[in-house]
């Protein structure tokens, strides 16, 4: 259980979902990992179970001011910064024609501003530490067509895109940027749908069920760890086969 030993990790979004998730497999794998999110109540709570192998910093994604503050307090904390996993995110269900101005921006601002902000931000402390790795949290519907999530798949297809071109831009300063594609995954993003919606779509899924957040964080721990050293610049499925 010593895959991320005495690595440093910025998670965002991680207070509950995936994100809780992938924080308790990075302090199982021996990381110290700084829990990022505006949730503070189930921040701090995910904090005390970790102990002293993590803290919590209360954070906007969406604003560069805040990132910088997540780093500072992740330098003076833990002295460093390894890996940075973007997965905080939103989801709203609109078509095109239901989708205005103001939802086009919030994605546009949570998912795509907040993973641009997040490796600028991380990636001169980690070049002048040896390199890293970044993984972004993209969805299944950023490698297909998705109906009724306009804003949402569209600002996933951005993160695919940043992360390819981050990959090429970060390689020569030893930092890889790989890319994660949950498909069904049952979290809270995952609540503004009913359950019987979910049950027939899950049925769409080859695997036939929903995804467990603590899958999607296996594969967050491969890319983030020094398994994949020669691995950047890819696209790994988490979806029950929905990407076949």
């Amino acid at each position: 259980m010593n895959r991320l030993k005495d690595k440093i990790a910025i998670i965002t979004g991680a207070a509950s979902g995936q994100g809780a998730a992938e924080a308790r497999r990075f302090v199982e794998e021996g990381a110290k990992v700084v829990v990022a999110d505006l949730n503070e109540a189930d921040g701090k709570a995910l904090v005390e179970q970790l102990g002293g192998n993590a803290i919590f910093v209360a954070h906007d994604v969406s604003d560069e001011g805040s990132w910088q503050r997540v780093l500072e307090n992740c330098l003076e904390v833990f002295g460093g910064i390894d890996i940075l996993v973007n997965n905080a995110g939103v989801y709203r269900q609109k078509t095109l024609a239901e989708t205005d101005r103001a939802l086009m921006d919030l994605h546009y601002r949570v998912n795509v501003l907040g993973t641009f902000f997040g490796m600028k931000t991380v990636y001169r402390v980690m070049r002048d530490r040896g390199g890293g790795a970044i993984v972004n949290i993209a969805s299944i519907a950023a490698l297909r067509g998705a109906p009724g999530i306009f804003a949402y798949a569209g600002s996933k297809w951005m993160v695919r895109g940043m992360t390819k071109s981050a990959a090429h831009d970060l390689a020569g300063d030893k930092i890889r940027v790989n890319t994660v594609f949950p498909g069904l995954i049952d979290t809270p993003m995952l609540a503004e749908n009913t359950r019987e919606y979910l049950d027939t779509i899950s049925q769409m899924v080859p695997a036939k069920r929903l995804g467990a957040p603590e899958e999607v964080a296996e594969a967050v721990v491969y890319l983030a760890s020094d398994e994949a050293r020669y691995v950047t610049g890819t696209e790994l499925t988490v979806c029950g086969g929905m990407s076949a």
